[in-house]
């Protein structure tokens, strides 16, 4: 594999609304970001990606952009990230911008000047369709936040615009290569201020299966998953290609790829030597959401990794801004706690690729508990999931709380840095309630204890760039080991030497038999380390949610 520069990186995902509030109006700002970069340069961190910053009326926080060359005030000025670039720079830590290009706002100027004039040259930059009342919709397609992907053109009775996500985000047609010469226009007056490269986001999403038709209902709604579309559609590689060609690689710029539904034929393409993208997040852990659990969990994380051993890296995760806290996700309630919180974060980081930490993880941020109103709330796609869920026979006590275990609000509550008002993250009225647990999941209280998940973070990120183990912890073959053993998670890096991650993913303790002796124990998420009798033995007992990070023989 070409070595790259990012390969031996780790990166940090910020949620600037919820970051760190420097005016006191309730929102994180990119002040706050600039003023805890010291923070994260101490944690490790090499790579911010930060979620959009643009100007934005935030429908949906942020991912429907009216201005994609100006900051919403909001978060600050031009200015305030020059001065985020060049501080961080100073730092050794590269800046990440979102790129949302499937879709745009409503108040976007390209579709105010479309609805004046829909035939215009503006019109052609989105998909919009003559329309009469009684009509039959061009397709029966369902969008993300539920209902119909058509709404009625501002100003136009007879004409309809498409959008697979918010009705105030109309996706913008790709097909047309003046919209992609603009977009490509954007993307390089960014990478020209000197920005280390994108997070790419529903770039799928930019190939529609064309002329529009209808696909197999399945809802009550009558309507059909936006997925079967996008399973029928292709030629997308042929405009990734082009938005690589003409932007990324000028730059040898980082990108990390929000892809769905690749083919493993379509991997190299993707995230190979000359790849549209140099990394994709793994979402495998997805197909676990309905029924998550330590075995699959296991199948679906080595499956993923074993499926691009030798392509290229995938970018690994347990949570970010779109779904809960992954130590709520992926451990059970009653067995949450610090031990078991560091073995899930032991497991992911060290698999093959780029691991990216996102704001709050590093402290062990939870769900929130309960809510007693949807108001209490914010996210858009909250209604469709209160909704179906009263509309499925819920009661509302039970609909509430199954929108509290699934809200992607849980990632966004602010960050946790101290016990005092608003945990630390403003002095003014937070823009979304703080969760109660700050009053003792917080940074303040882990920062100096040195058997905190923090610091476990830390220790992480210490030994993947330790120079004697770096390039087994980067470039190292990677191989499952005992997956048949159920609840075991384990597997070997080997390069220059022989690494072996080995977790205990359950509440009872558990035997396990290496393939041999244990020469040095590298890392724990327990006091009890081995002593130098354990060495001479292939067989060692696990306690609970025990984690060991072992070089070995």
């Amino acid at each position: 594999m070409e070595k790259k520069w990012w390969h031996n990186k780790v990166a940090y995902q910020i949620y600037p609304k919820s970051f760190y509030d420097t005016n006191g109006d309730g929102i994180g700002d990119i002040n706050g970001v600039i003023e805890k970069l010291d923070y994260l340069r101490d944690l490790g961190i090499d790579i911010i990606w930060l979620s959009p910053i643009y100007c934005s009326p935030l429908a949906d926080q942020g991912y429907d952009i009216s201005d994609y060359y100006d900051i919403d005030p909001r978060f600050g000025t031009i200015d305030d990230l020059d001065r985020l670039i060049e501080e961080g720079k100073k730092r050794g830590i590269g800046i990440v911008m979102d790129l949302v290009v499937n879709h745009c706002s409503d108040e976007h100027e390209w579709f105010k000047k479309a609805c004046e004039d829909p035939d215009g040259e503006y019109g052609k930059f989105f998909y919009i369709e003559d329309y009469k009342d009684g009509d039959p919709l061009p397709c029966n397609w369902r969008s993300y936040f539920g209902g119909s992907v058509w709404e009625k053109l501002p100003g136009h009775d007879d004409k309809i615009y498409l959008h697979v996500f918010h009705k105030k985000q109309p996706d913008l047609n790709w097909e047309n290569p003046k919209l992609r010469k603009d977009v490509y226009k954007m993307i390089n007056w960014w990478l020209d201020k000197g920005i280390a490269g994108f997070r790419i986001d529903a770039i799928i999403n930019i190939k529609k299966k064309l002329p529009f038709s209808d696909y197999p209902v399945d809802g009550d709604d009558g309507l059909s998953s936006i997925d079967n579309m996008l399973k029928e559609a292709t030629g997308v590689g042929e405009f990734l290609n082009e938005l690589a060609d003409e932007t990324f690689r000028k730059y040898d710029a980082f990108t990390v790829g929000e892809v769905f539904n690749e083919k493993d034929e379509e991997l190299p393409l993707f995230i190979g030597s000359h790849g549209y993208f140099s990394t994709m997040f793994d979402f495998s852990a997805e197909s676990t959401k309905e029924d998550i659990s330590p075995e699959n969990y296991k199948k679906a994380v080595f499956k993923a990794h074993e499926r691009v051993d030798g392509i290229g890296f995938l970018s690994n995760i347990i949570e970010n801004h779109d779904e809960p806290r992954g130590v709520s996700r992926f451990i059970p309630n009653e067995d949450l706690d610090d031990t078991s919180k560091k073995m899930l974060a032991g497991i992911y980081f060290l698999l093959p690729g780029l691991p990216f930490i996102y704001q709050g993880q590093e402290i062990g941020m939870e769900n929130l508990d309960k809510v007693n109103d949807i108001n209490d709330l914010d996210d858009c796609a909250n209604a469709n999931i209160y909704e179906t869920a009263l509309h499925e026979g819920k009661t509302h006590a039970e609909a509430l709380a199954h929108l509290i275990n699934v809200t992607r609000d849980n990632a966004r509550t602010p960050f946790q840095w101290d016990d005092s008002a608003n945990a630390g993250f403003t002095n003014g009225k937070p823009w979304l309630m703080v969760n109660p647990k700050y009053k003792h999941i917080n940074l303040a209280s882990q920062i100096n204890d040195s058997d905190s998940v923090f610091n476990f973070y830390k220790e992480l990120i210490s030994l993947r760039k330790n120079p004697e183990y770096e390039s087994t912890l980067v470039y190292g073959d990677f191989s499952p080991y005992k997956s048949e053993q159920k609840n075991l998670l384990a597997y070997s890096r080997v390069g220059e030497k022989s690494v072996m991650v080995i977790a205990n993913y359950q509440k009872d303790a558990q035997t396990l038999s290496l393939p041999s002796k244990i020469k040095k124990v590298l890392l724990s998420n327990t006091s009890k380390t081995l002593d130098n009798s354990s060495f001479n033995s292939t067989e060692i007992v696990l306690s609970p949610y025990e984690l060991l990070v072992v070089e070995m023989v």
